[in-house]
This record gives C-alpha cells, sequence and structure tokens, in this order.
C-alpha cells in the first residue's frame, strides 16, 4: 500500500480468527424487491442510501460504477443532489470522462473517478464525497482509531493523503492523486474529504457508510480525552472478512428496502 500514512491496528497476539463465508453462509437472504432492479436504479438507491447516513455535502461528490468487462462507467450528474437523484438522472461516461449517455452533464471532478478506475482494475466502484465526521478527521490529519468491531472492515486497508491541491478537474491531478491513494481502500484526504473503493455497488456503499460511522465514533472518543480499549488484530482479521463476506449484503438489503419504502420515486 502507498501513501503518506496507514493505519493497521496490531495488538493483541494469536493467530488470525476465521471468518465470512469460511465459517457460515446463509442459504436464503430475503428479497429486496418482488422483482430485480436495473443496474441505473440499484446505482440511484446507493446515492439516496448514502445520502440518508450523512455520507454527502449538497451537491458535492459522485460515486461511479464500472460494470464488469467495460470501461463506461454509470456516474450522477452535476446540479442534483444524491438524495434527489433518480434511476432515470444517471449518466454513462467513457474512460475519459465524455458523457456517452443520459440526459445532464457530468462536472470535470470526474476525473478523480477516471483515473483511479484505470490505476486500480479493482476499483469497479469509486465513492468520493466530503461527509462531516471524516472532514472533522480529515482536517485534524490523522486516520481514525479503530476502536469498535465494525472497524476491522478498514484493517490494513486505509491511507491519509496529506497534501491538498485544490480542486481536481484535471486528468493529470487525478492521475497524481492515485499514485499517492496506491492500493488502499479507502483513502482519507487532508482538508477535503474521503475516496472509497469496492469490487462492486455493495461492498463499496457498506464501506463508505461504516466509514462515516467509524470516525464519528472515533472522534467523540477522543474528545472524552479517556483512552480506549484496544482490538485484538487476530479478532479484526475474522471480523473483517465477516463484514465484506456477509455483512455488505445484508446491509445493502435492508438500507435498500427501508429507503423504497419511504422514497419509491427512486427508481423512475
Amino acid at each position: 500500500m502507498t501513501g503518506t500514512t496507514t493505519n493497521g491496528t496490531d495488538s493483541g497476539a494469536g493467530a488470525p480468527r476465521r471468518g465470512g463465508l469460511e465459517v457460515w453462509a446463509p442459504s436464503v437472504m430475503p428479497p429486496i424487491t418482488d422483482g430485480d432492479l436495473t443496474d441505473e436504479q440499484n446505482l440511484a438507491a446507493a446515492f439516496r442510501v448514502l445520502a440518508r447516513e450523512g455520507f454527502s455535502e449538497n451537491l458535492a461528490g459522485h460515486i461511479t460504477w464500472q460494470r464488469p468487462g467495460g470501461t463506461n462507467m454509470l456516474v450522477n450528474p452535476w446540479g442534483l443532489w444524491w438524495r434527489e437523484l433518480t434511476a432515470s438522472d444517471i449518466c454513462e461516461v467513457d474512460e475519459d470522462a465524455a458523457v456517452v449517455g443520459g440526459k445532464w452533464d457530468v462536472t470535470p471532478a470526474i476525473h478523480i473517478h477516471t483515473e483511479l478506475h484505470r490505476a486500480r482494475p479493482d476499483a469497479r466502484v469509486v465513492i468520493h464525497n466530503h461527509p462531516y465526521h471524516v472532514c472533522v478527521i480529515a482536517a485534524l490529519g490523522i486516520l481514525p482509531e479503530l476502536l469498535h468491531q465494525t472497524g476491522a472492515m478498514y484493517l490494513d486497508d486505509l491511507v491519509f493523503v496529506e497534501e491538498y491541491s485544490g480542486e481536481i478537474d484535471t486528468p493529470l491531478l487525478a492521475r497524481e492523486l492515485a499514485e499517492q491513494i496506491g492500493d488502499a481502500k479507502v483513502a482519507v484526504l487532508g482538508s477535503h474529504g474521503v475516496i472509497v473503493t469496492g469490487a462492486d455497488l455493495i461492498e463499496a456503499t457498506y464501506r463508505a457508510a461504516s466509514f462515516e460511522r467509524v470516525c464519528r465514533l472515533a472522534y467523540d472518543i477522543m474528545v472524552t480525552g479517556r483512552k480506549p480499549l484496544a482490538l485484538s488484530r487476530s479478532v479484526m482479521v475474522g471480523m473483517k472478512a465477516s463484514l465484506l463476506e456477509r455483512a455488505a449484503e445484508v446491509y445493502w438489503g435492508g438500507s435498500v428496502r427501508a429507503l423504497l419504502a419511504d422514497e419509491p420515486g427512486v427508481l423512475s
């Protein structure tokens, strides 16, 4: 992993604990809807779910989804807040950020995504925004301590990028940022926000939503001035597998069902 700082808690001894599908896999899962959602509907749902979780700043930020086998990306347009996006608002851009589908325009800040996708074949989904508690941590110039079992998801996957060069709106600036991020799944950008990547939409959405909570918890504990309990690294290894391999799908199902119950118009 590359970057200025990484975070991997190494307290506790013992062999790494098993977790995830190696331990247990569900035989059946509750459905989200009676039928399948389109890719555009799923992406619109992700925007609204994250907005409801506080992972947004008015009209800032993008989510890009580079679907299997392709280089084009589905993305949100300029001018709409995440909380108001619908499936019909989703645009498509090519690997050089030219709009090839949809009825709206896309800001040049999309180059953050195109260049990270280009550098990272594993990053099929890239999420960027400025959630409040992430920004508090970013302004302090640190990474959040991993103090709760959910934080195990980020073990050895965090990087802090200290240098802030203003708006990143060209391929060159975006390539430089991608180099600083390296292979980290989550990059906290000093004085800016956060970039979260994932192998698919479900994993990336869960990782992003949970990271805002991790930062909020870390800050709230920090301001008490008391020394927190340490998590054993061996336990965190198993928890990380369980969270990513099992909990992500459950989070997605529950959050989208709740969203559709309150805001069914997101599918239009």
